[in-house]
């Protein structure tokens, strides 16, 4: 079996892609088989690497929950907070350190590295500059009316979503009802035809109606 590096599992994409397998079900002996390595070898990696571990802890709860409080908090009034940090060299001793911790753990996991490539893996992994915070923002942020809007059209689908159909319907309800007004009262104006003074008249304008009015009233006197 090929020996694969843990760093290459600690770069975003790797990292996302085990999150995946994760959540598509795969226990850790699968992952394990993918990436090229005994299941005991990605326990220990998991020991060691937060991030490698996180990703897998991830994947194997249900995203949905993140996703709706996520959803949750954008509907109410909240805030964002930003901070703006230093880069301040680490101590001597504390770097130091670091750097041995790294290279024994690295030596484990590469028993046939050179002193070389050892050297170089631990000035890659290991920083010497460490982010302190200075400055931190607090951003008051209004409710999102799109996630309000998106959460009742799926929470009270009888009461937001339907609206707009329900109305279409009632209006075409409104419209076919006074089409076969039209259509009736047309069909009696045909059948009185022999009897003028009888006659039922159909007027689509308000101003022919009031010049027929007139005719009528100047006819009879």
């Amino acid at each position: 079996m090929a020996r694969a590096e843990y760093k290459k599992w600690l770069e975003p994409d790797n990292l996302i892609k085990l999150q995946g397998w994760a959540r598509d079900g795969l226990t850790n002996e699968q992952i394990a088989q993918k990436i090229g390595v005994s299941r005991q070898t990605i326990s220990v990696w998991c020991s060691k690497y937060r991030d490698i571990a996180d990703a897998l802890k991830k994947g194997k709860e249900v995203i949905d929950y993140e996703i709706e409080n996520s959803l949750i908090s954008t509907m109410k009034k909240h805030t964002i907070t930003t901070t703006q940090y230093k880069m301040v060299k680490k101590d001597v001793l504390i770097l130091k350190a670091e750097r041995t911790k790294f290279m024994n753990m690295y030596k484990l996991d590469h028993p046939d590295a050179t002193k070389e490539q050892i050297l170089i893996a631990t000035a890659e992994n290991v920083a010497v500059y460490e982010r302190i915070p200075m400055i931190e923002t607090v951003t008051e942020v209004d409710p999102n009316v799109s996630s309000m809007i998106f959460w009742l059209k799926n929470r009270k689908p009888d009461i937001y979503r339907d609206q707009t159909f329900k109305k279409l319907n009632e209006a075409n309800a409104r419209k076919a009802i006074a089409e076969a007004g039209i259509s009736e009262a047309q069909l009696k104006a045909l059948k009185e035809e022999d009897n003028p003074g009888n006659r039922t008249v159909i007027i689509d304008d308000i101003l022919k109606l009031k010049e027929l009015r007139d005719h009528e009233s100047s006819t009879t006197k």
